[in-house]
């Protein structure tokens, strides 16, 4: 079989060659696409490629006759096919999570508990869903342009066309987006608000975690105010990450204010702080709200409700907050 060209779509402008291979021709392995990229076997409009090269809508793709081999149990197409079909429960379920959709973007207001993307031992994730918000097949399939992790609920944004996903993702690496997270704190902040300041570093091993490290660590910054608070057992505490580091607002809660949030076992919550108590275990982390710059000028705005397990929580509290609360944080 001899070398066949293939064309990039428009679903695909942007995207890294590595990730495009493995979305695309699964089957072959990393090791055998890395093996073919190192030998020059893959070009780009003629030119030798490399793994991470940004494909280009129209890109011509030469690839060897090892991509293009039929898997077992059917032809490349039919697993593409199989890997992409959604079962209509999953094409409602993702189609119920928009809370707000242009020409340019989707939002959603992610549950806890569902994962954003792919990983060892995760089958289902946001990520997999987004197909089902394709309005026809012709569309350019949504692209997550950020990330929350699996147990924070609250607003995603996706980027529907390539032009879009583009500037979105340039636009969280920088520090042009604002956002302000809501979580419950056990116990209150000593400080009714502040700023924190304190460098986060990613440990090696098993059980990776993000510890503060002010020497080796990244620096990280991240706004803080208390909403309302129960005595000093617990708080409603609103958090705005100046920085994008991982688990920065949750290591800062902990290890910082010495204030774990409320169901992060990971990080210093203890498990007797809820005995006897009707409140859920479950992470009380939210993406309450984002300010986004449009390319053209003025801001997206988009909010999104606490989740229920939150809102019980707050019941249970007794908190309430004012909106005009949080102007100091944006």
């Amino acid at each position: 079989m001899a070398y066949q060209p293939v064309k990039v779509k428009a679903d695909d402008d942007g995207q890294r060659l590595d990730r495009w291979l493995k979305k695309h021709y699964p089957h072959t392995g990393f090791a055998a696409a890395q093996k073919a990229i190192r030998k020059g076997e893959i070009r780009i409009d003629g030119k030798r490629a490399k793994a991470d090269s940004r494909l280009e809508k129209g890109n011509e793709l030469r690839l060897p006759p090892i991509f293009h081999e039929r898997p077992k149990g059917g032809s490349v197409a039919q697993k593409k096919e199989k890997s992409h079909s959604l079962k209509k429960e999953d094409i409602d379920f993702i189609r119920s999570l928009v809370v707000y959709q242009d020409k340019d973007v989707i939002v959603l207001n992610k549950p806890s508990g569902l994962a954003t993307q792919g990983g060892t031992g995760i089958k289902r994730h946001v990520d997999a869903l987004l197909d089902g918000l394709k309005q026809k097949e012709e569309d350019p399939r949504p692209k997550l342009v950020h990330r929350l992790d699996k147990d924070t609920s609250g607003l995603l944004v996706l980027g529907k066309t390539p032009d879009s996903t583009r500037y979105l993702m340039e636009a969280f690496k920088g520090r042009d987006v604002k956002k302000i997270y809501l979580a419950v704190t056990m116990p209150a902040p000593r400080q009714a608000e502040g700023e924190i300041r304190a460098g986060l570093v990613k440990t090696e091993g098993g059980h990776e975690r993000t510890i503060v490290d002010d020497e080796s660590g990244k620096s990280a910054r991240t706004a803080f105010k208390v909403l309302d608070k129960a005595g000093k057992e617990a708080a409603l505490v609103a958090f705005a990450p100046l920085t994008g580091r991982t688990h920065q607002i949750r290591v800062h809660a902990a290890d910082v204010l010495e204030t774990p949030i409320l169901g992060d076992f990971k990080y210093g919550f203890s498990k007797e702080a809820l005995m006897d108590t009707p409140i859920e275990r479950t992470l009380h982390l939210h993406a309450h709200i984002l300010e986004v710059p449009k390319p053209k000028g003025g801001m997206w705005q988009f909010s999104a409700p606490l989740p229920s397990h939150m809102k019980k929580t707050n019941d249970f509290f007794g908190f309430s907050y004012d909106i005009e609360a949080l102007d100091g944080l944006l």
